[in-house]
């Protein structure tokens, strides 16, 4: 694991008051308030905190949930998947593996033909690097994930 990729102070400080809620004390955003629920442009999503990459935007689809959706991480190996029991329901929470952001949630009821998943991800716990932005920003053998 590439230790590129951390949460520090410095990334904490800059952090807007529901980013901090989100990523720091597992809360939520409200659906369809988030940045990205409904974004369609091409690039890569990466953990707010510590930088790392978590979602391609060719994995992302429309659930009607009111959050990012997306069918499966860039790499397996950077998000880990916790048993949340809290608010009575029995979920499984989404974290980052590196920065230790909370993310949102993982369901078993995602699209069939795409592996069966739906990552539910809150827009303040990502940062959205546009395709033509990967490259200059040190995400270029991402761009690989975008082809057609």
């Amino acid at each position: 694991m590439s230790t590129r990729y951390r949460k520090t102070e410095e990334a904490l400080a800059r952090l807007t008051p529901e980013q901090f809620h989100v990523t720091q004390e597992s809360g939520t955003e409200r659906p369809f308030t988030g940045e990205y629920w409904d974004a369609t442009a091409p690039g890569l999503y990466v953990d707010i905190v510590s930088g790392e990459p978590l979602f391609s935007s060719r994995d992302k689809f429309e659930s009607g949930c009111g959050w990012p959706s997306f069918t499966q991480p860039v790499a397996a190996a950077h998000v880990t998947e916790h048993r949340d029991f809290s608010h009575g329901m029995n979920r499984v929470e989404v974290r980052s593996a590196h920065g230790d952001s909370h993310l949102g949630h993982v369901f078993p009821d995602g699209p069939r033909d795409r592996g069966g998943l739906r990552y539910c991800i809150n827009s303040a716990s990502l940062r959205f690097i546009p395709k033509d932005q990967m490259e200059a920003e040190g995400y270029g053998d991402y761009l690989k994930l975008l082809e057609d």
